[in-house]
């Protein structure tokens, strides 16, 4: 995939960021053919890409933002994936008690109504209306909730689908450079001359005909070290921060809970390596460096207290057993509130001189496999 000269490796593209998104773009590139050069300041997957709810879904809440493009997408993508890589991904049945306060049951059915027909299912069963006075998830749950719904999606190993993308495009010719961080790129008359630091700061010049920034929450930084200063992305990035608590295993059976909160949001209560629950996500707006993210007393309050208005077992912050916190980089629509914020994502091509520079803006890991083809067929 790359040639080296003098130490220079010369390749198509330069794949920067070693997240889900850049993962898929270099996998997708070296299966057609292209030499892929990717590198990754940390490790893959290190941030953003293992901080997920893990979760392979249509994302049953944009329906009620009208975001059908996104949640079709999505629900196309579910079974392709499972099909995919099913060692590391399984379907998993959701359990959505009914709070009558919050929404009616009628809008929920017409959700779900809409989920299940957007796109065809093969392995995925089809929701249904349940009896939590009958059903296994209803023992867990507090009295009051007696009745739910049922429906069917996905769950990830996101940390290892990543890993898996970059060992399968390595397969293919392409060269992975981790503890690699991108220094600086400059247009020249044959394309994009571009340098790196490797571990210990061991220099690595590379010329690409194109790049791909990929760098996520520091997809912005990127673009800044790509010649013109002065180019700055024409759509902002919302950093918003999602953070996680797992505690000690809160019920004996298979289903994954989703719960509905008087702010709109939802959290997702979900069987997590055997023994414990993973309960997830927060929606924060974040300004710091992206790299020390990390989940902060309020956030432990909120998950514990939308946690504990559902099940039975009161939760507090002596349960919580780890945490953990990443940055979603979004797409700024000037959503007054974080969770509303779209999910989907834009691909930004740059083409000065010949030496196109494509960015990547939003995304989520349900749906990298369309943006990677997008990305490749754009380049």
């Amino acid at each position: 995939g790359a040639m080296s000269f003098e130490g220079t490796l010369h390749t198509d593209l330069l794949v920067i960021g070693g997240g889900i998104n850049g993962a898929g773009i270099a996998r997708d590139a070296a299966g057609r053919g292209f030499g892929v050069v990717l590198c990754e300041q940390h490790d893959l997957a290190q941030h953003t890409s293992s901080a997920s709810t893990k979760l392979i879904h249509g994302g049953l809440r944009y329906i009620e933002q009208y975001d059908f493009g996104l949640v079709r997408k999505a629900l196309l993508e579910r079974e392709v994936l499972l099909d995919a890589a099913p060692h590391i991904m399984w379907p998993l049945r959701f359990v959505m008690p009914h709070d009558a306060h919050l929404r009616p049951a009628w809008l929920i059915r017409a959700g779900l109504f809409l989920y299940d027909p957007l796109a065809p299912r093969r392995r995925l069963a089809a929701s249904c209306s349940i009896d939590l006075r009958r059903h296994p998830a209803g023992a867990a749950l507090r009295a009051q909730y007696a009745r739910g719904f049922e429906y069917s999606d996905g769950w990830v190993d996101d940390a290892r689908l990543v890993v898996l993308n970059a060992m399968d495009a390595e397969e293919r010719g392409a060269v992975i450079l981790t503890r690699t961080r991108f220094e600086a790129a400059h247009r020249s008359e044959d394309g994009w001359h571009a340098v790196l630091a490797g571990p210990g700061g061991t220099p690595q010049e590379v010329r690409a005909r194109a790049i791909v920034n990929a760098a996520g929450p520091w997809a912005a930084q990127v673009l800044g070290l790509c010649g013109d200063p002065e180019q700055r992305a024409a759509r902002p990035l919302r950093l918003v921060k999602g953070s996680h608590i797992v505690v000690p295993r809160l019920f004996e059976h298979d289903y994954a809970y989703i719960f509905q909160n008087p702010d709109r949001r939802i959290i997702f209560a979900i069987p997590y390596e055997g023994e414990f629950t993973l309960i997830g996500t927060t929606d924060v707006d974040f300004d710091g460096d992206p790299a020390e993210v990390a989940i902060d007393a309020a956030e432990r309050q909120y998950l514990c207290r939308m946690a504990s208005r559902y099940f039975r077992r009161e939760i507090g912050e002596h349960d919580i057993v780890a945490s953990y916190s990443g940055v979603r980089p979004l797409l700024d629509d000037d959503a007054s509130n974080p969770a509303g914020v779209t999910r989907d994502y834009t691909l930004e091509v740059e083409t000065a001189a010949g030496a196109p520079l494509l960015s990547v803006f939003g995304g989520k890991i349900t749906t990298y496999r369309r943006l990677a083809e997008e990305a490749v067929d754009r380049i």
